[in-house]
């Protein structure tokens, strides 16, 4: 009885030593896939060391911590998946719905201005919405907002309202940041995906500036001289 007790504690001493050298290193962690990794494999030893102590407060304690971690390894390795899936697809945002938060607007609402100071980012959902300046309708599906997370002091570029009644989802530029920070390959992704958009805006523009240019060039032309007619010759 008292060799098995001995045994014990030297297998819980033996785990307990594991697990903690496991838990330092989670504070040297830089990204998150990582430190949930290491993070479960600390529990896995801590819940070992309260089985042959035994300390059933201990098992407890990380039966609840570790499904936590196995979830939230899950939803960051999810969400790199659906980003790589999307920045090589399509400029579909779906991927940032878990992170999200929903607001309706009715039409003429103005969502912001022109040089406001920006703090997130919008999906659309339903409805449509106007971007003022540049007269660009934003349709279902769509992102827009999210230059102003790249903009000096962070200003909105140009204002948006709405034009149609609908709904949209919102995530602010620090828990963009919070996603950017827990790991690279989001970060990553994120800043092609915007890269892209501006892109396209980039390209929008060019090509209404070419436009305009063409309109303005042929409401400049001279108008065509009137034909004239031969002057008839007096009879003798």
């Amino acid at each position: 009885m008292v060799v098995d007790q001995l045994l014990n504690f030297n297998f819980a001493a033996v785990f307990a030593l594991i697990g903690a050298s496991f838990y330092v290193v989670t504070y040297y962690m830089k990204t998150m896939v990582p430190l949930r990794i290491v993070g479960i494999i600390a529990n896995l030893f801590f819940l070992a060391y309260g089985y042959f102590y035994p300390s059933y407060p201990t098992v407890v304690l990380y039966l609840g911590i570790l499904p936590i971690n196995i979830f939230r390894l899950i939803e960051m390795q999810r969400l790199i998946r659906q980003v790589r899936d999307s920045s090589s697809t399509d400029q579909s945002m779906d991927w940032l719905k878990p992170f999200m938060t929903k607001r309706t607007y009715k039409k003429g609402d103005v969502l912001f201005r022109k040089n406001e100071r920006a703090h997130e980012m919008f999906y659309v959902v339903t409805g449509k919405f106007l971007v003022s300046e540049i007269g660009v309708t934003i349709p279902a599906g769509q992102v827009f907002g999210e230059l102003g997370l790249l903009a000096p002091e962070n200003r909105r570029t140009s204002s948006v309202e709405c034009v149609e009644s609908g709904a949209v989802l919102t995530i602010t530029y620090d828990k963009v940041q919070e996603l950017y920070f827990q790991n690279p390959t989001f970060g990553f992704y994120f800043l092609r995906l915007t890269t892209e958009r501006l892109l396209q805006n980039i390209t929008r523009l060019e090509t209404m500036l070419a436009q305009r240019e063409l309109a303005a060039g042929a409401s400049a032309a001279p108008a065509p001289a009137p034909e004239r007619k031969p002057a008839k010759r007096a009879e003798a």
